[in-house]
């Protein structure tokens, strides 16, 4: 017996040790509870193959997505100061901060892109949630200014991708400050008759719902994805009444008229791309009457000019 524990146990342990296996070999669904292969997930788009469950998904593999061809170029972003308010609950902001830039190998929560979709030029600015729950502080007020300033700059639809717990509350009133910013660089875009899109995903809720992210021409959610402001809880002690079991979600949005498609995620590229087709045939319309109007109106200032010289 003991030749078999010490020395035969051992050998066969060896054959089939347990680092060779992946932890995360195997996921469950979080809505209908199945096991599901990882491989399989991720080249479903991180839907599950069982119920059609959209999981959270990386912003890269979003992106990809999102794009033709999945070809996009990632802007860089302007750097802000970190800890502002010096902030410091549990665990100190900076800590926070650097925590989840080693977990993402990002500065922030958003990633800006430019590319094609349908073969128009396009702006993305998408959130990464694992980047403490997409919260919106500065830097992505900076973010959100950036993409929505690049798509004025190339005459391109601007697009964003929020997925978002709402304002970062380290940095308190400096988060707030952002919702009227954002709100500022998107009608830069709509001023310049580009076409704004919002697709919304799991979740959009606090501050971003309440300012960009509600803006859009045209809006779109993935199928389920939790859309709102407070939470459902918070709201139900509020009114003191039951809220219907689909409350907050994309198809009770789209049933009451405030979101316009619940798209599937690997729908989005062909049904975006019909929806820029035919927005920036109209924004290219409209830019170029501009450009006339404001050729006829030079002309004529030139004429009246010459009339008073003589």
């Amino acid at each position: 017996m003991s030749w078999l524990t010490n020395f035969v146990r051992p050998k066969i342990r060896a054959l089939v040790d347990k680092s060779d296996v992946p932890d995360n070999l195997w996921l469950k669904c979080p809505n209908c509870e199945t096991m599901l292969f990882s491989r399989d997930i991720a080249n479903n788009a991180n839907v599950c193959t069982s119920c059609d469950f959209h999981m959270k998904i990386d912003v890269n593999a979003r992106l990809k997505l999102l794009f033709d061809n999945g070809e996009f170029e990632e802007i860089g972003l302007p750097k802000t100061k970190d800890d502002p308010l010096k902030f410091k609950d549990l665990k100190k902001y900076k800590d926070r901060l650097k925590d989840s830039r080693h977990k993402t190998k990002r500065n922030d929560a958003l990633v800006v892109a430019k590319g094609l979709i349908g073969g128009r030029t396009t702006v993305i600015a998408a959130f990464d949630f694992r980047f403490m729950g997409g919260s919106m502080g500065s830097a992505l007020g900076d973010g959100i200014l950036t993409a929505a300033e690049l798509a004025v700059k190339e005459g391109a639809a601007l697009i964003t991708v929020p997925a978002s717990g709402g304002a970062r509350m380290q940095e308190g009133i400096i988060s707030l400050m952002q919702m009227p910013r954002t709100v500022i660089a998107i009608e830069k875009v709509k001023k310049a008759n580009l076409p704004y899109i919002v697709l919304l995903t799991d979740p959009t809720t606090g501050g971003v719902s309440a300012s960009f992210a509600m803006l859009g021409d045209i809006h779109i959610a993935e199928p389920r994805a939790q859309i709102g402001f407070a939470g459902r809880r918070v709201i139900q002690e509020t009114i003191r009444e039951e809220l219907p079991n689909d409350f907050q979600t994309a198809e009770y949005l789209l049933e009451h008229g405030m979101v316009d498609m619940v798209v599937h995620r690997k729908e989005l590229n062909k049904e975006i791309g019909k929806i820029l087709n035919i927005l920036m045939i109209n924004s290219t319309a409209n830019n170029a009457d501009i450009a006339d109007t404001n050729s006829n109106d030079t002309d004529n200032t030139d004429n009246s000019n010459d009339g008073n010289d003589k």
